[in-house]
C-alpha cells in the first residue's frame, strides 16, 4: 500500500490499534507491532492502562519500545515484578487480564494464528519465534487484539500451523473447547480493521483506513474476504497521536543505536 499524505500505512495501523485500548485495561503485551500500540496508548488516552509483559513485569511504563520481554527498562518501570509462574498462573489463568495484544506471522479467517513456522514442520521454509505465552495468552485473556501488515502472505486460507487459536473452526467451536476469554474482537492490519462474524465467527472487514478500497483489501486477502453491512471508514491519526508515535519510536532508534535519549 502507498503511503496517504502526511502519515504513512504503518502509523495508521498503529494509532488504529492503539485506539482500541481503553483506559484502566490490564493489558498482556507481545513484543513488536502490539508493543508499539499499547505505550502509544498509554502516552495519549490511556494513561493508566496496565501494561503486562511475558517475562513478569505488571504495569511497565518504558520510554522507548523494548526488543525483547528480557529488556530490562520493563523491570525498571514497572510498578512490580513477579514471576513467570505467579504471571501465568495468577495473572492470566485467573481472569484477571482484560486484553491480550498479539501479533502473527499468519492469519486464517476465523482468527487463528500462527508464529512456528512456515511450509512443514519438519521442513519448513521458515522458522518463526514460536509459541512463548501466546497460546495461553489467546485462551486466557477476556479478550484479543491482533495486528499484523495484511497481505496474501499473512491471510491466508490454511495456516501451516496453528499456534494460538482464534474461533478454531468457527461458529461455537470454541466455547466447545471450553476457552474462557471471548477470543479475538478486533485485528488492526495497515489496510483496515476486521471483526468476527457474531454467528460464524469468520472475520469480516468493518473498516477501512483513509484512501484505502475494499478491493486492495480483498486482493490482499488468501480468502475470499466479504465486508460488514456498513463498512467505516478509520478516523485518520490527529496531529498529537502522530507526534507522540514519532517522538515514540524516534526515541527508540535513538537508543537502539546506542545513543542516550
Amino acid at each position: 500500500m502507498s503511503e496517504q499524505p502526511g502519515y504513512t500505512a504503518d502509523e495508521m495501523m498503529t494509532i488504529a490499534a492503539a485506539r482500541k485500548l481503553r483506559n484502566g485495561a490490564v493489558c498482556f503485551v507481545g513484543i513488536g507491532l502490539p508493543s508499539a500500540a499499547a505505550n502509544l496508548a498509554r502516552l495519549t488516552h490511556a494513561p493508566d492502562v496496565v501494561l503486562i509483559y511475558e517475562s513478569g513485569p505488571i504495569g511497565a511504563k518504558p520510554s522507548v519500545l523494548p526488543l525483547s520481554i528480557g529488556d530490562g527498562e520493563l523491570s525498571e518501570t514497572a510498578d512490580t515484578v513477579v514471576s513467570i509462574p505467579e504471571m501465568f498462573s495468577y495473572w492470566l489463568q485467573g481472569g484477571r487480564i482484560d486484553v491480550g495484544f498479539l501479533g502473527a506471522a499468519q492469519i486464517d479467517r476465523f482468527a487463528n494464528i500462527n508464529t512456528t513456522v512456515v511450509g512443514d514442520y519438519r521442513k519448513p521454509k521458515t522458522r518463526l519465534p514460536g509459541a512463548g505465552g501466546a497460546p495461553e495468552i489467546a485462551a486466557f485473556s477476556k479478550e484479543v487484539l491482533i495486528t499484523l501488515r495484511h497481505n496474501k502472505r499473512a491471510f491466508v486460507q490454511r495456516l501451516d500451523f496453528v499456534t494460538s487459536g482464534g474461533y478454531f473452526d468457527g461458529g461455537d467451536s470454541r466455547e466447545k473447547m471450553g476457552l474462557p476469554g471471548r477470543g479475538p474482537t478486533a485485528v488492526i492490519t495497515d489496510l483496515g480493521i476486521l471483526t468476527p462474524d457474531p454467528v460464524t465467527k469468520e472475520l469480516t472487514l468493518s473498516s477501512l483506513h483513509p484512501g484505502v478500497t475494499l478491493q486492495q483489501a480483498v486482493d490482499a486477502t488468501g480468502w475470499t474476504l466479504t465486508g460488514a453491512p456498513q463498512i467505516e471508514i478509520t478516523p485518520a491519526p490527529t496531529a498529537d497521536e502522530l507526534q507522540a508515535l514519532r517522538d515514540l519510536n524516534s526515541r527508540t532508534a535513538r537508543a537502539h543505536a546506542g545513543q542516550v535519549s
